[in-house]
């Protein structure tokens, strides 16, 4: 689908461990990806999605650990951003579409830090407020015709 790096946020991660109908739209984007990057913090909303739906009766014990298990062996070759200064600073400031969450700030924040070195850097995202904000800041967006009025 694309030979572009990617910015991978969490809804599509979340989407693509759980086995969401966009999840392997999702799977294929990252299949593509000359470069998939992902904020540290993205780790730790996938593992805590995964324990909320394993929470939620809507996965097992053992898929969970499965998942778990799949996701480490495919973040082994991703590039991870750390929540640096520079991010929480730029975070911290105002976005083209407010009020932003906390959590989608510092991943819109670290997609514009990744921008530096991958000029031609995609999000890849299925939520609708870093979706219109990733567009507003001049960002590609993954998929194109994304808009699932989702929000993780």
């Amino acid at each position: 689908m694309t030979d572009a790096p990617v910015y991978l946020e969490s809804s599509a991660l979340l989407s693509w461990l759980l086995g969401e109908p966009d999840g392997d739209v999702a799977r294929r984007i990252l299949d593509g990806a000359s470069a998939v990057l992902i904020s540290r913090l993205t780790l730790v909303e996938a593992a805590r999605g995964l324990l909320r739906a394993e929470h939620e009766n809507r996965i097992s014990a053992a898929a969970r650990h499965t998942l778990t298990g799949m996701l480490a062996a495919a973040a082994a070759g991703w590039f991870r951003l750390g929540v640096a200064d520079a991010i929480c600073d730029r975070a911290e400031r105002p976005f083209p579409i407010e009020p932003v969450r906390t959590l989608d700030a510092l991943h819109l924040a670290s997609a514009l830090t990744a921008l530096e070195a991958y000029p031609d850097l995609a999000v890849l995202t299925f939520d609708d407020r870093v979706m219109n904000n990733a567009r507003s800041l001049g960002l590609s967006v993954l998929p194109p015709a994304a808009g699932s009025s989702r929000a993780t």
